[in-house]
């Protein structure tokens, strides 16, 4: 029966682990691309080589091998006292370094990359802040608050979840238009500052919050939005996480709405400002994975960070009603 149960479960943990490289394989191989050597030569190459554009593609980043060695061909050279050889194989690992990384250096001198970066990374922590906030205020009033028409309010919310969001791209333009916010950021935060997911994510997490909680609270004398800021949201944290996690995903990868509203270069979002990248420099793969590397940093900082909180939310936010 053990044995059974081993052999299940190594055949389960066999797929999960297949399944996470398969997901994981397009992340590595755009940081694989973004570090290729493009082309160098020595006196071992008659002429320079591309690996960006090999075909069948290299796997691993052809530098990192051609870098190590170089560096143990100038150990040996200085092992054996030879300054000019050791001198010549330190010259060829600064040009595999120079080269390896020559993509993101070309992003920041010759792209506005560094003003993209900071203008989604602004958009989407405003955003976050904003969604959990307001959300959390919501999803407390709908779980712990009884009134009439509760649960009316609380189904008509979600059912605006069907509604495509395509539906809404002309009367969102036309109000955007009239109040004067075309081409600034606050075309994109004001819209996204709540979310019915949201919604519908921290009430159904406020349902796990006990009861005889918030009650000691008022016997103790703590107004309503001490007993919210103090205890509630605390208790909350793990589905502010997922939240938090879901909410600057969904705003660092927004692509459509920015790209309508917004007409200056200095005001381009990431994802904005690559596509322009890529609409110049169609055929500089190594450029472009460069700029896909850099958008995905982020998401994987704050993933790593909150991860813990993330699952923790996803499962505590089960409990029914």
């Amino acid at each position: 029966m053990n044995k059974r149960f081993s052999l299940k479960k190594s055949i389960v943990y066999l797929l999960l682990i297949s399944a996470a490289v398969i997901s994981l394989l397009p992340l590595y191989w755009v940081f694989s691309t973004s570090v290729q050597l493009s082309s160098y030569q020595d006196e071992e190459l008659n002429n320079p080589t591309s690996y960006v554009n090999a075909n069948p593609p290299k796997m691993f980043p052809v530098g990192i091998t051609e870098y190590f060695e170089h560096w143990g061909k100038a150990r040996d050279a200085e092992k054996a006292g030879d300054v000019e050889l050791e001198a010549y194989h330190r010259d060829i690992m600064d040009q595999i370094v120079t080269d390896m990384f020559s993509g993101f250096k070309r992003l920041f001198q010759q792209n506005n990359m560094g003003m993209w970066f900071i203008n989604s990374l602004y958009i989407g922590v405003v955003v976050t802040i904003g969604v959990l906030l307001f959300d959390s205020m919501a999803g407390y009033v709908l779980a712990k608050k009884k009134f009439p028409g509760r649960n009316f309010i609380f189904w008509l919310i979600i059912s605006t979840m069907m509604i495509p969001s395509q539906v809404t791209l002309v009367p969102m333009f036309i109000m955007v238009r009239d109040l004067g916010l075309m081409d600034t950021h606050w075309a994109l935060i004001l819209p996204d500052l709540s979310m019915v997911f949201g919604v519908f994510l921290m009430r159904q997490f406020m349902f796990s919050i006990p009861d005889e909680l918030l009650e000691a609270a008022k016997i103790d004398g703590a107004s309503e939005w001490k007993t919210y800021w103090r205890i509630v949201l605390p208790l909350a944290r793990p589905g502010l996480a997922a939240l938090g996690i879901f909410t600057f995903m969904n705003v660092w990868n927004s692509f459509l709405w920015p790209i309508i509203v917004l007409n200056s270069a200095e005001l381009y979002t990431l994802p904005v400002g690559l596509k322009t990248l890529q609409d110049a420099n169609l055929a500089d793969f190594k450029l472009l994975m460069s700029g896909a590397a850099i958008a995905a940093i982020p998401m994987i900082i704050v993933f790593i960070l909150f991860q813990r909180h993330f699952v923790k939310g996803l499962t505590l936010g089960g409990v029914k009603e």
